[in-house]
Formats: structure tokens, sequence, C-alpha cells
């Protein structure tokens, strides 16, 4: 069966203590003291191995975390044994995988912050009002990350929740975040490329430029089919009250026989809302500084 398959065992105490005693309780004990400079180091290194499984790789074998992260055998089975008793990843005897525990890590700054809980119910009176689902994000390195959804009905085939990454630029309130970003960071993110997702996705590094010149130009971003096939999306931009863009909302539409053909015309039948709902967060934020 493929190492990437799924398996539904339950946790074996005992092959773990296997796992542990093979060569991991030397390097333990030798670790017992550190300085502040090894401690940051080792935390950064945890965090590593979390954030190695994805999608693509939500079980994996202690020599793939190692070639994920770039760590040793040793050391990576030292991490993962750690999260298995702090609770983060759990062990079958063979594949490691995250808990739902891991969720608590993001929990303190999105339940702390006072966009998500601002925007939430603003989202909540758009997507009924235009029928449609209706999403917020950040900007986290070349990635959206969703801070806020409400949805009507499922588009993708991927689930999209609190947490959800995307890459940038395949996405309509990623384009709109990337447009209002410094030049520095728009040369960082088009040099490093596009991969296509669809037929549809835009992989032209001066496209892309021209289309973040147009989305700043116009004030939204609009994307059709890039991200799926058969999903389209517009979005505008959030400003803070110093006038930087703190966030981008959109609302996604589906693509279908009772749908416009063009684009820019189901676009422009959600967009007057959607740009009311966005001064409604605005002013909510500055209300709160």
């Amino acid at each position: 069966m493929p190492e990437g398959h799924r398996r539904g065992r339950p946790m074996i105490h005992h092959k773990q203590h296997r796992l542990n005693n093979e060569s991991g309780r030397n390097s333990v004990s030798n670790e017992t003291t550190s300085t502040p400079g090894t401690s940051v180091q080792s935390l950064a290194r945890g965090l590593g191995v979390i954030r190695s499984f994805d999608a693509d790789h939500p079980q994996m074998t202690l020599s793939e975390v190692a070639t994920r992260t770039g760590l040793s055998r040793a050391t990576a089975r030292r991490f993962l044994l750690t999260l298995v008793e702090l609770g983060y990843v759990r062990f079958d005897g063979k594949y490691f995988e995250l808990t739902s525990q891991v969720l608590q890590l993001g929990y303190a700054y999105l339940s702390s912050a006072t966009l998500p809980q601002l925007i939430e119910p603003v989202l909540e009176e758009l997507s009924a009002v235009v029928g449609e689902s209706a999403s917020a994000s950040v900007l986290d390195g070349n990635d959206i990350m969703y801070v806020a959804r409400v949805h009507t009905r499922a588009i993708m085939q991927v689930g999209i929740s609190v947490g959800t990454r995307f890459p940038a630029v395949s996405t309509s309130m990623g384009r709109v975040l990337l447009a209002y970003q410094d030049q520095q960071v728009i040369d960082r993110v088009i040099a490093e490329g596009n991969r296509a997702l669809t037929p549809y996705t835009l992989t032209d590094k001066d496209i892309l430029r021209s289309e973040l010149e147009q989305v700043r130009e116009q004030g939204f971003a609009i994307v059709d089919q890039e991200l799926s096939v058969g999903l389209r999306a517009v979005a505008v931009p959030v400003f803070g009250p110093g006038g930087k863009i703190a966030a981008a909302m959109n609302v996604s539409m589906g693509v279908g026989p009772g749908s416009p053909v063009d684009a820019n015309e189901a676009a422009q039948a959600v967009l007057p809302r959607l740009r009311r709902a966005a001064t409604q967060v605005e002013e909510a934020l500055a209300a709160r500084r």
C-alpha cells in the first residue's frame, strides 16, 4: 500500500517505545542542558517538523519527515516523539500524523485578533445578500491564509476553512493583497514563479506583474477558474487605520450553465455590495483604534 495512503490503525505504544530505543536515548540524554541559542534552534526545528505535514503529506514515515525537514533521522525522531508525548502528533507504529491539538497553536492568534472578530458578521451579512460564499484572508509569505469564511455551497473539491492557505498569485484575494505591497515583495513573489493549478492559471511573470498593476489601479481583482475549474471570485482590499492593507475580502461564485459567461459581468453584480462590506470593516477597525 502506498505510504501516502491513510491507515486507520490505532496508536501502538510498544512500537513507539521501540522507535525511541533504537537510538533516541543517548541523543536525548546528551541534550539535557541547553543555552538560549540552542533552545531557539530546537523550537524552530520542532515547528519545522509540524509544518512538514500538509495536504499532500498528511501521514509520513520517519524517513519522509527527515527528508522534508532536512534533519537527520535521529533528530527528526527526537522531535517527533516529543510531539507525540505532547499530543500534537500520533504514531501508529510506522506512520506519523498531526492531531487536532495542533489547531490550538493558531487559536491564540485567531481568537485574540480583532480582525476575524470584526469581519465575520460582515461576511455573514454579505453572503446572505448576494447568495454566494464570502471570505477574508491575510498575506502570509507567498500564500494567503483564510481568517474568516461564510460558505453557501461547496464549489471546490478541497474544503476551505479558517487557516486554509493557497498561493497568493492564483487567488483574487492574493492578488489584491500583493498589489498593495512594497515593490520588493511583489518582485520576490513573482520571481519565484506560479505553478499552473488549472489550464487557466496565469504563469507568465510579465502578465502577472501587469495584472497586479491593474488591480491596484482599479481597486479589485477578478480571478476566473485559475485556482479551481468552475470557480471564479472577485476581491477587494480592506485597509487599516494607518492606510496599509490589512486584509482582503472576496465573493466566490460557481461557473455553470446559469452563470454569466463573462467573469467581469459576474463580478460587477456583487462588487458594489462587496465594497460596502469592506468599508464597514475599515470603519470598525478605525473605531477600535
